[in-house]
């Protein structure tokens, strides 16, 4: 059975840096979502359409949040005791979002995604991202769907879209950032998607989803991709 300490862990296997610490309150916070998102906005429409007239405040907002002693923490549990990490990392010289992803038996996390002036991703497929929004399970920062949409945003890319993708962030944005356009903040996010961009999505020949995106740690092409034991076993946790 899993326990508290398990989904809001003081440490990570495999991930050095700390204090770790719970901060579920941060995503009641509409500032946070602001700055949350600020590296999704890759244009001046999206960047206008997100910030407006809050651009002071979210800034004021980021700041004390990256100068923090200890590393906001955020969990997402997924099926068969796998679980997303998104941590704050509030390095004064190197400061970032990472997006782990980790199972008990493992002995190291698996980084997927690194949201910071070097940027690493995507990590997720959108039919990944909306199986972690769904399924519901109970434990970790927050149940609800629209939080962890927002969460994990930054960590997604991906050229296939569903027909409903944009209306899924308009509702997630509309209920918790409080942005005036949030449907047409939400196109501009899905249509850039991030530092790296959109990136596709395959199981041909593997048998597990791998990326082709040419910062991603899933595209078997990149010299620093996972070895393909552990694509397989990201695949798997991840798998809708």
């Amino acid at each position: 059975m899993t326990n508290s300490e398990d989904l809001h862990p003081a440490r990570i296997p495999g991930y050095d840096g700390g204090p770790l610490t719970h901060q579920a309150g941060l995503l009641d916070e509409p500032l946070f979502w602001l700055g949350h998102l600020y590296s999704c906005a890759q244009s001046e429409e999206a960047e206008e359409l997100l910030l407006g007239a809050d651009y002071d405040a979210a800034g004021d907002f980021q700041r004390h949040l990256w100068e923090r002693a200890e590393w906001p923490t955020f969990t997402i549990p997924l099926a068969g005791e796998h679980r997303l990490h998104v941590v704050y990392r509030t390095f004064a010289d190197d400061a970032g979002t990472d997006y782990l992803l980790h199972h008990p038996h493992w002995e190291q996390a698996e980084l997927l995604a690194q949201d910071d002036g070097h940027f690493m991703g995507p990590g997720l497929s959108w039919s990944e991202l909306i199986a972690a929004v769904e399924n519901g399970l109970p434990g970790g920062s927050t149940t609800d769907p629209m939080a962890r949409l927002l969460l994990l945003l930054p960590a997604f890319g991906d050229t296939e879209l569903p027909d409903n993708a944009v209306d899924r962030l308009t509702d997630a944005l509309r209920g918790l950032t409080g942005v005036e356009s949030p449907e047409l903040l939400a196109a501009a996010l899905l249509d850039h998607q991030g530092a790296p961009g959109p990136a596709g999505w395959t199981t041909a020949g593997r048998g597990f989803a791998v990326s082709d995106g040419d910062y991603s740690f899933r595209n078997p092409a990149n010299r620093f991709a996972l070895p393909a034991d552990r694509l397989a076993r990201v695949a798997a946790a991840l798998a809708p």
